[in-house]
């Protein structure tokens, strides 16, 4: 997402607020205007980071923001706003539709006669290591607002209307200077709405809008891999004014898998096998995501030997093949020997001429020697 925040500063979504700040340094370092002062480019950098920085380096906000992405949890103004300000979506918001074009919805000049864009919402969903390989169904419960019909949503009670604020004069906005330099800001009155509502509808609370849970079933392609995100267009927040629905983005976390392990498109995988599998070859089991299959091992394999199973890994999500898995084999030291079993390996390792009678010369008795 072009407005993804934490792409503006450049930094992880589980950045520390330590990355976060300094990230916020750099950026507004290289980008200040008094620094550029005829870089209109740099300028608007300026503002985006700031913007991005004002979220995520307050742990509230950004705890609302990894939830619902560019919504808060009460997006249509009225109080409760999860970002700050005054009603509606307070001023934070109207400095991120400056920034980013009416993205974020909320506050923003124009009062409500004015056609915004819902706003978006975003969500994490974990997904097996099966179901990212081969694709799957998930239904999920995402939030849906219709619009009051009590209130025509309006936000007032029916027989009554919102009243024009009299600070910003309908328009929603503010202009406020600081020094050279003059910035439009939210009504802190009416919190970007440009209309006050003094007697709120009964059933939507003057929010305008009644939430519901909404059930939606989501495709997983095949391929898929954590950090990748989903788009559902119309499945966000309701616009206003006429305004278009905002988009829903369901970001992917893969679950860990007791066996495999996942490089790009291939799988890699730890199997274990005896010493005279190793020393003589043998064929051996080996789990794959299509289930199990016989593997060659060759005489004389040695511990760490990786062995390639071609085609046995994930697909690609551009539709190429499947990557292979990768199978590192350990060779594993018998314990609990019988009677039988250790003369053999005595046996043998007389024939090798290999010392296994380490008790009638200790390590210290041949070190000594040694350097006698």
């Amino acid at each position: 997402m072009e407005n993804d925040l934490y792409e503006i500063l450049g930094v992880a979504k589980d950045a520390s607020q330590q990355d976060i700040k300094r990230a916020y340094r750099r950026l507004a370092k290289e980008n200040h205007p008094d620094l550029h002062p005829d870089d209109t480019v740099k300028e608007e950098t300026f503002k985006r980071v700031s913007a991005a920085y004002e979220v995520l380096s307050d742990d509230e906000k950004r705890a609302t923001y990894d939830r619902f992405g560019s919504a808060g949890g009460n997006p249509f103004g009225g109080g409760g706003n999860p970002f700050g300000g005054g009603g509606g979506m307070g001023d934070l918001f109207d400095v991120l539709n400056s920034v980013f074009g009416g993205g974020f919805g909320g506050g923003g000049g124009g009062g409500r006669s004015r056609a915004r864009r819902g706003q978006d919402f975003r969500m994490e969903l974990e997904v097996s290591f099966t179901d990212a390989a081969f694709g799957a169904q998930h239904e999920v419960e995402i939030p849906h607002y219709d619009p009051c019909e009590t209130c025509d949503a309006t936000g007032a009670k029916p027989g009554t209307k919102p009243q024009t604020c009299t600070q910003c004069a309908g328009s929603g906005v503010v202009r406020q200077q600081q020094g050279f330099f003059a910035m439009q800001r939210a009504c802190p009155r009416c919190g970007g709405e440009g209309m006050i509502i003094t007697d709120k509808c009964g059933t939507c609370k003057g929010e305008r809008f009644i939430r519901s849970d909404e059930t939606l079933e989501i495709d997983i392609p095949a391929g898929i891999d954590t950090g990748q995100q989903l788009r559902w267009s119309g499945k966000g927040a309701p616009g206003e004014g006429g305004g278009p629905r905002g988009d829903l983005y369901v970001v992917i976390r893969l679950e860990d898998h007791s066996l495999f392990e996942r490089e790009g498109r291939d799988v890699i995988c730890v199997v274990p096998i005896g010493f005279t599998q190793a020393a003589l070859g043998a064929k051996v089991e080996v789990p794959t995501l299509d289930g199990k299959v016989n593997m060659s091992i060759p005489e004389g394999t040695q511990t760490g030997k990786v062995f390639r199973l071609r085609g046995k890994g994930f697909p690609g999500l551009d539709g190429g093949g499947r990557g292979d898995q990768l199978v590192e084999v350990v060779v594993e030291t018998p314990v609990r020997l019988s009677d039988r079993q250790r003369e053999l390996l005595v046996e043998f390792a007389e024939i090798s001429g290999d010392d296994v009678h380490p008790e009638k010369q200790s390590f210290f008795d041949r070190l000594k020697n040694l350097f006698d």
